[in-house]
């Protein structure tokens, strides 16, 4: 896939490591943002239910996040509430990276799949973790075998390449809608540098944004 000029161009030109360093960058600013949040809500119960006055950042970031929650209990339940920073951090994390990539001279992120199967890896090695956490090992490996114990070997075979496969579907679901973006975009604005591109632009938004939504539901799901 043809990649367009980046400013991190003059570091190294591994489109790859380029992306890499940025998905770094991207998970560093997350962090901070996270932390700083920490810090505004307080100490004291009435700071978590006081809105700002005005209208901020910190408060639209507020408004999202209680959208986000919400979201989450229609699909997984109230008493999962514990898995929102995970699911929350997947969201955030591919939405920056995606809608970094729309920025001129910025790399696109997540059209590696370093960066996507490191992000896929992560749910896989999570949901597995608190899979056998609230069930133990043996009730956890026991679902993977079916309900009649003579055909267990083929489900769990089943079972184990169904799970091992999901690696490679979030991988390649956001790896290829998001390069065939960053391809129209291109297209488009070596044809015109007024109007057209400016829709594709706003494509791209919605893309970007559907996207990290998509992998975030499946990560729910999973």
């Amino acid at each position: 896939m043809h990649e367009h000029f980046t400013w991190f161009g003059y570091f190294t030109s591994d489109q790859d490591i380029q992306k890499l360093a940025l998905a770094l960058i991207v998970g560093f600013a997350l962090v901070l943002l996270g932390s700083s949040s920490a810090k505004k809500i307080g100490n004291t119960p009435d700071d978590h239910i006081i809105p700002d006055e005005k209208l901020s950042l910190f408060g639209f970031f507020d408004l999202f996040i209680e959208g986000f929650i919400k979201f989450q209990d229609s699909i997984i339940g109230v008493e999962n509430r514990k898995y929102f920073p995970l699911c929350a951090s997947v969201f955030f994390f591919l939405l920056f990276s995606n809608l970094l990539g729309l920025i001129p001279g910025m790399p696109a992120i997540t059209t590696t799949v370093w960066v996507n199967v490191g992000v896929a890896l992560v749910v896989f090695l999570a949901y597995n973790y608190y899979g056998i956490r609230e069930n133990g090992l043996v009730n956890y490996f026991k679902h993977f075998c079916g309900p009649i114990w003579w055909i267990a070997p083929v489900f769990l075979l089943l079972e184990v390449i169904s799970h091992v496969f999901r690696v490679i579907v979030l991988n390649l679901r956001l790896y290829w809608n998001i390069s065939a973006d960053h391809i129209l975009l291109g297209i488009a604005t070596d044809l015109t540098k007024v109007v057209v591109p400016v829709i594709f632009y706003a494509l791209g938004t919605f893309v970007s944004f559907m996207q990290a939504f998509v992998f975030t539901v499946l990560t729910m799901i999973y």
